[in-house]
């Protein structure tokens, strides 16, 4: 009998490219974010190279000199291939393989890769699905011409490599199939909020940066059981989870993907039935990672991309996440925000004054009420009960007497 030999995967080595045409300390921040994506997806970064020009080659990315470089370092380090910092255009991507005769892929391509490996949800792999075949269906001739370089590894999960031998038009067809498919995960999706509206219960979205510590706040006020992890896009398919207050109210808190610098137009649109949650949400829960140097600049990108998906007109409360990583306290502020608070996720310290801050903007949002109900009326207390705030009841002979704060839309049924 043959004996069975076990193969195991070759971890790829890839260097990583990138044009700086501003300010080389940025293009090495966005290279490390680079090598943490690399390394969620699964290979290993041997090195960097960065060319300074006024702008990207509009053919090969890179001036003729660096290809040559770049050639040299790719042999010297027997890498399997490069990645660029950048969303490549077809052109570029066919005469990069030619030029360097080895895999080439960029950013977009490898988080589309890592959402691929992370979707779980039916909803989470035809959202992916989708923005991996608009992605590739413009670069359908480049790939083509690279399909025997591509092999395995990262940039190659989901459809696959029959998906993209199909022809411009069997895509386009599984396209308009999958947008059909998310329409009616959208029509449920839609339902899902009208049946929370008409239950008057509050939705707070949790964004914030990738790995910014959403999963891990998630859990620890719901007990949620996500995956939370020290990667990026650890988790992918959004939560939704009831959270009670100390006071006696609930409300419900949603966990978004994460957002990153760079996040491709394509998975934009394809999870914006996902990041539309923000959208619909009452309020907004802007997670920070106020360890990071990058804090700023990950916190502009939050609200840039907020933007982008119309959110601007919600209650924002910042939470400044991972003080426990903190070497010294340091003043934090942020001046786009309606509230907010310090804490850590990870060990508990300033999750209370969460739950108070999320507590009185509820009240905020209430109506002040103090009634006295005949006890024919009784029934209407339970609607108070649970869907307000109860502060104190009294029976009396003519009825019972209530103080208590209800949401607005609320009021006009029980007054």
């Amino acid at each position: 009998m043959a004996e069975l030999i076990e193969l195991k995967d070759i971890e790829e080595r890839v260097i990583l490219l990138a044009v700086s045409t501003g300010e080389e300390r940025d293009t090495q921040a966005c290279l490390d974010e680079l090598e943490e994506l690399v390394k969620t997806a699964g290979a290993a970064a041997v090195d960097r190279m960065i060319q300074s020009r006024e702008n990207i080659h509009p053919g090969t990315y890179l001036g003729k000199g660096k290809l040559e470089e770049v050639k040299e370092r790719l042999r010297e380090l027997d890498a399997t291939g490069v990645v660029c910092d950048d969303e490549l255009s077809p052109a570029q991507l066919r005469s990069l393989e030619d030029a360097l005769d080895t895999k080439v892929m960029d950013r977009t391509m490898v988080i589309l890769d890592i959402f691929a490996a992370r979707a779980r949800t039916r909803e989470g792999k035809l959202q992916v699905e989708l923005a991996q075949l608009k992605y590739r269906a413009a670069r359908l001739v480049g790939l083509r011409s690279s399909l025997s370089r591509l092999g395995g590894g990262i940039g190659t999960r989901g459809p696959g490599e029959k998906k993209l031998e199909m022809d411009r038009r069997l895509i386009h067809e599984r396209i308009g199939q999958l947008k059909e498919e998310l329409k009616d995960v959208e029509r449920h999706r839609e339902v899902q909020r009208r049946q929370r509206e008409r239950a008057h219960i509050q939705v707070a979205a949790i964004v914030g940066y990738t790995n910014a510590g959403k999963s891990t706040l998630l859990n620890h006020l719901t007990g949620a059981g996500i995956l939370a992890e020290d990667k990026l896009f650890a988790t992918l398919d959004p939560t939704t989870r009831n959270l009670a207050l100390p006071g006696g109210q609930e409300m419900l808190l949603t966990d978004t993907v994460g957002f990153i610098r760079k996040l491709p137009h394509h998975l934009i649109e394809a999870f914006k039935s996902t990041l539309e949650e923000a959208r619909y949400s009452d309020m907004i829960l802007h997670v920070v990672d106020c360890s990071s140097p990058q804090m700023d600049m990950q916190m502009h990108i939050v609200y840039e991309t907020l933007k982008q998906l119309e959110v601007t007109d919600k209650t924002m409360i910042t939470v400044f996440n991972k003080t426990d990583k903190l070497e010294q306290k340091t003043a934090l502020r942020d001046m786009s925000c309606d509230y907010q608070v310090s804490l850590s996720a990870k060990t508990g310290e300033g999750v209370d004054s969460l739950l108070e801050l999320l507590e009185t903007v509820l009240r905020n949002q209430q109506i002040y009420l103090e009634k006295l109900y005949p006890y024919s009326q009784a029934g209407r207390l339970q609607a108070v009960r649970k869907y307000g705030e109860l502060l104190a009841e009294e029976y009396r002979e003519d009825g019972i007497f209530v103080k208590a704060y209800v949401p607005a839309q609320l009021y006009g049924q029980i007054i």
